[in-house]
């Protein structure tokens, strides 16, 4: 009996040390908003949906995955065919951040890079551009239960889609789930 409690109380002990150990962090899904170029001088807006996964390995450092996809439509003229362009843009972000919490508040920066990609169809006609991309923001996380948070986050979007640059702003909401 002596051995057998010793035993579940070391084995309790290493679970809660390796516990302990798990890396801090948050998964994060909402609506987004931002506007994109697909004609250079013509600006049209977009919604979608932005996910990020953060894990945070030191005190106030983390890395960060973030995806994006938005969707809308514009006037345009594809392949000789002119009307209105259903368009679909998807952003494939990585990179570090860094937050610090106050109270129920977590605000938070990162510079995130990784690829875009935008097509366009218009009644059978279709045209697409990948691209570099990069977003430079923050936003902050307000913790209304003890692992549910909202966010409110905006960047500086900038993709290179049919060889011409644009700066976007994004914005995002939704919840938040911190572990």
């Amino acid at each position: 009996m002596g051995k057998c409690a010793a035993t579940l109380l070391v084995a309790l002990l290493c679970t809660t040390f390796a516990w302990g150990q798990l890396p801090s962090g948050n998964v994060f899904f909402g609506y987004s908003y931002t506007h994109t170029n697909l004609i250079p001088g013509q600006s049209t807006g977009l919604n979608g949906w932005n996910g990020s996964i953060e894990g945070q390995f030191l005190p106030l450092l983390g890395l960060v995955a973030d995806l994006s996809g938005h969707y809308g439509s514009q006037g345009a003229t594809i392949n000789g065919v002119s009307g209105t362009a259903d368009i679909s843009e998807y952003n494939f972000l990585f990179g570090p951040e860094l937050s610090f919490k106050v109270w129920h508040i977590r605000p938070f920066v990162h510079a995130l890079i990784g690829g875009g990609h935008i097509g366009a169809s218009l009644s059978g006609a279709s045209t697409s551009s990948g691209s570099f991309a990069d977003a430079l923001g923050g936003g902050v996380d307000y913790r209304f239960a003890h692992i549910l948070g909202w966010r409110f986050q905006l960047e500086a979007l900038q993709t290179r889609f049919f060889s011409n640059s644009q700066t976007n702003a994004r914005f995002s909401t939704g919840i938040v789930v911190h572990f």
